[in-house]
């Protein structure tokens, strides 16, 4: 590991402010700085700025009403944990508050928040390596070299996206606010990202995610989300699946699934309106895994073979929709 460099701090007190700093040249944003900082030791960017959020009021707010629930980007997961343990948020919203208990270890919630979660780094095993590491190697088109080594007669990086939030907000529908020097914009969360593992979010240079809002779900749905890893803790998803599931007279009223770890973005299942009407059983979970298969696009950014994690995200959606249809 390399010493991080030399680096200035600033703390702004506003987003506004936060954005004007971002204009500088070889500027970052740190929050809790779980993705960052082991980026830096392995000598992954070198900025000459830190742009702490830590100083900003309101940046970790979480406002709860009838309608829905507005998360401030600089709340920390295990704030999101406590929360949930004393109110009724893991009941409304119970895939988030799983996905958030799911991330790392208890070290790293106390000082990872929602939106570092949400703009996290893609990951490939050719990217998160040392510095003599990746130089013996060539480097490659994610950072410092011009071929994917996963992909080599390609064009594009496929490192994965790997967070836990994001699948169980897609598939919540969950929006984002950004602010910017130009003011503030909402998106759909699954507007956030593209599909391209160099450059995943498509925020501009200038712009930071502020909040989170998601809409109360309607009443009798259930949701889950079932992450399926290496190690049984502190260890990146090798898929990671998200599901909202409402049933009318005993068939699909609603389904909605979102899935992580798999491509270079947080995956909004589409097709998902086939399955509506169905009775859940295994028909319905036979269809479903299928409609994983074809959209989960793993390449060999892992360890672990890319055809064994689109089976593991197709099966884990099966499992899922028997698992909230049986409730």
């Amino acid at each position: 590991m390399l010493p991080a460099g030399e680096l200035e701090l600033l703390r702004p007190t506003t987003l506004e402010d936060a954005a004007a700093l971002l204009l500088r040249p070889r500027a970052r944003l740190v929050a809790g700085g779980t993705d960052l900082l082991p980026n830096l030791r392995r000598g992954i960017g070198t900025p000459r700025w830190l742009v702490d959020l830590g100083a900003i009021e309101g940046f970790d707010a979480v406002r709860e009403d009838g309608e829905g629930l507005r998360l401030g980007a600089g709340l920390t997961l295990a704030a999101l944990i406590r929360r949930a343990q004393a109110t009724d948020l893991a009941e409304v919203w119970p895939a988030l508050v799983m996905a958030a208990s799911q991330v790392a270890g208890p070290g790293h919630r106390s000082a990872a928040t929602v939106g570092g979660n949400l703009c996290q780094d893609t990951r490939c095993i050719y990217y998160n390596q040392s510095a003599w590491w990746r130089q013996a190697n060539g480097h490659c088109l994610k950072h410092e070299g011009t071929t994917c080594h996963v992909a080599p007669q390609g064009q594009r990086c496929h490192a994965a996206y790997a967070g836990d939030l994001a699948p169980a907000l897609i598939a919540y529908g969950a929006t984002v606010e950004l602010a910017s020097l130009e003011g503030r914009r909402t998106l759909p969360l699954a507007d956030l990202y593209r599909d391209d593992g160099a450059a995943h979010l498509t925020l501009a240079p200038h712009e930071l995610l502020a909040s989170v809002w998601l809409p109360r779900p309607a009443a009798g749905s259930a949701s889950a989300y079932r992450k399926m890893r290496s190690r049984a803790a502190m260890d990146f998803a090798l898929a990671g699946v998200a599901m909202v599931l409402r049933l009318q007279q005993g068939t699909i009223a609603e389904l909605a699934v979102g899935v992580s770890g798999t491509n270079s973005h947080p995956v909004r299942l589409q097709g998902t309106e086939a399955l509506l009407g169905q009775a859940p059983g295994d028909e319905a979970a036979r269809a479903l895994g299928k409609l994983v298969a074809r959209q989960a696009s793993p390449m060999r950014s892992t360890v672990t073979a890319a055809h064994y994690r689109r089976l593991v995200a197709a099966t884990a959606a099966e499992r899922l929709l028997l698992e909230l249809a049986a409730r």
